[in-house]
């Protein structure tokens, strides 16, 4: 495995893996406030143009290392993952 690091630095179109190593989908957006290093999770593109993409809680994020991020739970349970829904505009904070 790589070196770990920060959440900040996530982009992208990374890879990200299930905790059994499939990997789930890419990252679609990284959702958090990088000024107070306060880290929501992550908006996670499905396999096809035509899925929406699925949120992934913070506590459900282990480690990142450059290009990819493993989540602590299984392909199984990363498929019944709630639909990604962006917050009203005003009450979002979203990475750059």
């Amino acid at each position: 495995m790589a070196d770990p690091v920060a959440w900040t630095v996530v982009e992208r179109g990374w890879a990200v893996l299930a905790s059994d190593g499939s990997e789930v989908g890419k990252v679609d957006q990284v959702l958090g406030d990088p000024e107070a290093d306060i880290f929501d999770g992550l908006a996670v593109g499905a396999a096809t143009v035509l899925d929406r993409p699925l949120y992934v809680p913070s506590e459900q994020v282990g480690a990142i290392e450059e290009g990819t991020v493993h989540l602590t739970i299984d392909a199984d349970a990363y498929r019944r993952s709630a639909p990604y829904e962006a917050p009203p505009p005003g009450e979002r904070f979203l990475a750059p």
